[in-house]
């Protein structure tokens, strides 16, 4: 099965001056734990996840960072038409539960290992990634 069957579409993006307050609020209005930060030309720079917001930003006492601030941009990407099972070897080896999947190096969707768990013939295969990347990292 190829990743454009599985991912999600129509993803929000952030811009990399947004404040934290207006990406926790897009995150609670799409329902996602992850936001995009992307250029104007739909080129992902970036990502910031609620847990970005809390580690580098709340706990760490910088309640006036942007997105450029905390996002994580060592990203890790998929394609359209990239194999799940290659997909799931991404989540393993970078220990991420989401990637950005871009087409033309614009952002056109997002996929991640609930996508793949939902898929009931995927089940080993999401706890396999789960279990790869549930080890102890640690977050600078």
């Amino acid at each position: 099965m190829l990743v454009k069957e599985l991912m999600t579409t129509g993803i929000c993006c952030a811009r990399p001056e947004a404040s934290l307050t207006q990406i926790a609020k897009q995150m609670k209005q799409e329902n996602v734990g992850a936001i995009p930060v992307c250029n104007d030309r739909g080129e992902v720079l970036g990502i910031v996840t609620d847990r970005d917001i809390v580690v580098r930003s709340v706990a760490g006492n910088n309640d006036s960072a942007t997105a450029k601030d905390i996002m994580s941009t060592n990203m890790v990407f998929a394609t359209p038409d990239m194999n799940t099972h290659d997909a799931a070897l991404l989540f393993s080896k970078y220990q991420v539960r989401r990637l950005p999947v871009v087409s033309n190096n614009k952002l056109v969707g997002m996929f991640s290992l609930a996508d793949i768990a939902r898929r009931s013939l995927s089940v080993d295969e999401a706890g396999d990634a789960l279990s790869a990347i549930s080890k102890t990292n640690s977050l600078s």
